[in-house]
């Protein structure tokens, strides 16, 4: 539309232009033709110019529409980018404080004291102490006879030195018994951190459920350095 009026500005002034042609007496005398192309000639280089006009003021509102748009869609990335920042950010910090109160727990748990065994012990345990003589009783409780003691002695000092608090940091084996994970011996008791009754009774059933007995775990660990 605006280039249509801008060709009928064109025309309008060229018929203007033939009018004061006309009236000032253009068209009188032998040079009429001559002087009615000249008039043509200069209402086409009108009409051209218009049109030029037009086209240049059309792109600079388009270029200047098109900076509008790169514009905005750059504070739309800005923006979006901000925003994956703060939620990696606030991310991190919910993984930092789940981990450090992970960590609170755990060392609340391994400082935690041994709960003390109340059980009877067997005369044939009594030259044994501390976790040992636990773990002595316990094994005859199971149904195992006191020959196999010296076998379950050596296994679980060979993997945690008979210390209930014992941890591994690669393999996440813990206890007596070094249960992968420890939190399988859970199935006996919740208190499995602290108590080395409970680690004892769980790593007894499992020698028994793979095993048969102490020294079947025994000669397995002596081939393979595990049980």
């Amino acid at each position: 539309m605006s280039r249509l009026w801008s060709r009928l500005g064109a025309r309008t002034a060229a018929v203007a232009l033939l009018s004061v042609g006309v009236a000032g007496g253009f068209y009188l005398g032998e040079d009429r033709e001559a002087q009615q192309q000249g008039l043509t000639e200069q209402v086409s280089l009108e009409v051209d110019r218009a049109d030029l006009a037009y086209q240049r003021e059309r792109q600079a509102a388009h270029q200047v529409q098109f900076s509008k748009q790169r514009a905005a869609e750059y504070q739309a990335k800005l923006r979006a980018a901000q925003a994956a920042k703060e939620a990696a950010e606030r991310a991190r910090r919910a993984e930092a404080a789940a981990a450090s109160r992970k960590r609170e727990r755990a060392a609340t748990a391994a400082n935690a004291p041994a709960k003390p065994y109340d059980g009877p012990i067997p005369a044939s345990c009594a030259e044994y102490s501390g976790n040992r003589k636990v773990g002595c009783a316990l094994m005859i409780d199971k149904g195992f006879g006191i020959a196999e003691f010296p076998c379950l002695e050596k296994l679980w000092t060979k993997e945690s030195g008979w210390n209930h608090k014992a941890a591994n940091n690669s393999s996440g084996a813990y206890g007596i018994p070094q249960a992968l994970p420890g939190s399988k011996m859970g199935t006996v008791a919740s208190d499995w951190r602290t108590n080395p009754a409970t680690q004892i009774k769980w790593g007894l059933s499992y020698i028994k459920g793979r095993y048969d007995s102490p020294c079947g775990a025994w000669r397995f660990f002596q081939n393979n350095n595990h049980y």
